[in-house]
């Protein structure tokens, strides 16, 4: 992860902490929560050098922040589902830092989570599931490269609700996600992508 992705990270755990103090509330009746959230994506750029154009030659992808909506259901007080969705993202391609294109994705995520203080002022959590990435409108070296349509990865995430009233919460919400893609030239694998972002979001949630 990142110098500043760690910064961040420890600012938020920090706030939570603080916030930890504050006395507990009623535990919440209805099993249902929608969170809306700014995520900023960051990609680990860790992807093989590509055939044919040198070894130092690798793919990267951009970072951006995008909105994300995700819905909630607690099975129990503790154990929740959570299905995570925003709209088709654009990233730009580069190689060895020249942009080279363009494509989008829609990476919706399933995630089972545990919550470890519900009802509690600060509730915090952890989760884990899979992600689902579909690659679309490929731009790559003018249509001489291409992504494979989908993949599916790992997702891990920790985070926290601090609760406002008895409806209204903020969010604060970390995921690594695993998502990956070959890179074809004329149909042959010349590279394999390894995008793998960390997510990093802050949000407002809403419990019905």
């Amino acid at each position: 992860m990142k110098t500043s992705n760690v910064t961040l990270l420890s600012l938020v755990l920090a706030a939570v902490s603080a916030l930890s103090a504050v006395p507990a509330q009623a535990a919440d009746s209805s099993p249902w929560l929608i969170r809306a959230r700014a995520v900023h994506i960051d990609p680990a750029d860790k992807s093989d050098p590509v055939a044919g154009t040198g070894a130092s030659d690798r793919i990267s992808v951009s970072s951006k922040t995008i909105p994300e909506v995700d819905i909630s259901y607690f099975i129990t007080p503790n154990v929740a589902a959570e299905l995570v969705l925003t709209y088709p993202q654009k990233h730009t391609v580069y190689l060895d830092q020249k942009a080279i294109g363009t494509f989008r994705h829609l990476p919706p995520t399933l995630l089972a989570q545990y919550h470890f203080a519900p009802g509690n002022a600060v509730s915090p959590y952890v989760g884990v599931g899979v992600n689902w990435t579909t690659f679309s409108k490929n731009r790559l070296l003018n249509g001489g490269a291409s992504l494979e349509h989908d993949s599916i990865g790992l997702a891990l995430q920790a985070g926290a609700d601090v609760r406002l009233d008895d409806h209204w919460s903020l969010n604060f919400d970390v995921k690594k996600v695993q998502i990956r893609s070959d890179v074809l030239i004329a149909g042959a694998k010349a590279s394999r992508a390894k995008v793998d972002p960390v997510l990093l979001g802050v949000g407002v949630g809403y419990r019905f």
